[in-house]
């Protein structure tokens, strides 16, 4: 079992702890993985401003796995849908397809469509398993609940990612559940992190933020969970930049999901950078058991 592992622009910057968590992750379970150095931004950020530009990045990179009969693993929501949506289109319309490839064949590229683009989270339910990787654990968290947060864009749109259903997603909730950690049911969990509007209304951004971290607080949760760098960012970062999760009446850090089950399969904390997030989660180890 081996991918291309596209990592997300963001990861080496600001969450240099879901890069070595992943790795130290997918290490321990036996999935191989492949460094592409040629790989570029998946072009979301383009979406909207240059079309072209975004379909030639995704496909670009898509181009490199399938040159290397490898198939993509990422573990941003926002490059899986991007990946996902460039490969539709680069095999659904002709004219995109020739004008695309005729630009990567400058490098010696081209993309037919064999390269397939998978989540981490999909991988590890999919193709490793819960018992497998209930196996694995040597620890898990006795009295610790979790509001599991999605993300958009693993979801939505369900008939392009084909990630599981929006309205009854279940793969992240058990994948939490193996770790022997109570999954907490919560009205906002499908609700966007509102990261998206993060520097273009901060205020507006914020306000929704701290009403979702609320509505997890309130139901019961001692911590967030969340797969996405985006999402990430806006639960810790930009939570305490503005001084809304430090100290505040909503104070709810958030875990990464691979940080959470890399504790689970004994894992190094250092390893797993839990000392790297901005809002404090020393708590959460005094609940290993």
């Amino acid at each position: 079992m081996k991918f291309a592992l596209l990592r997300c622009c963001t990861t080496p910057i600001y969450l240099e702890q879901y890069e070595s968590s992943t790795d130290a992750v997918l290490e321990k379970l036996g999935v191989g993985f492949v460094e592409i150095k040629a790989f570029n931004c998946c072009g979301y950020p383009l979406k909207n401003s240059n079309f072209k530009a975004y379909v030639l990045s995704s496909a670009r990179n898509l181009a490199l796995a399938e040159k290397r009969d490898l198939h993509m693993m990422t573990f941003c929501n926002c490059c899986y849908i991007s990946e996902k949506n460039v490969s539709r289109l680069m095999k659904e319309d002709p004219s995109i397809r020739k004008a695309v490839n005729n630009t990567l064949e400058k490098e010696g590229l081209r993309y037919e469509g064999r390269t397939e683009v998978r989540h981490l989270l999909d991988i590890l339910y999919q193709d490793i398993g819960i018992e497998k990787i209930k196996e694995k654990m040597v620890k898990t968290f006795s009295g610790l609940k979790l509001a599991v947060h999605y993300g958009c864009h693993i979801l939505r749109p369900s008939q392009l990612v084909q990630f599981d259903q929006p309205g009854t997603a279940s793969v992240f909730d058990q994948l939490v559940e193996v770790t022997g950690a109570e999954n907490i049911s919560w009205p906002a969990q499908r609700e966007c992190c509102a990261s998206p509007i993060w520097g273009i209304n901060d205020q507006l951004s914020l306000d929704l933020t701290d009403n979702k971290v609320k509505d997890a607080k309130d139901s019961g949760a001692d911590y967030l969970c969340v797969a996405c760098p985006f999402c990430q960012l806006q639960f810790d970062r930009v939570r305490n930049l503005s001084r809304s999760g430090g100290n505040g009446t909503h104070q709810l850090p958030s875990i990464l999901y691979t940080q959470l089950l890399g504790l689970g399969l004994g894992l190094d904390a250092g390893i797993l950078g839990i000392n790297k997030n901005e809002l404090d989660l020393s708590g959460i180890l005094d609940l290993l058991s």
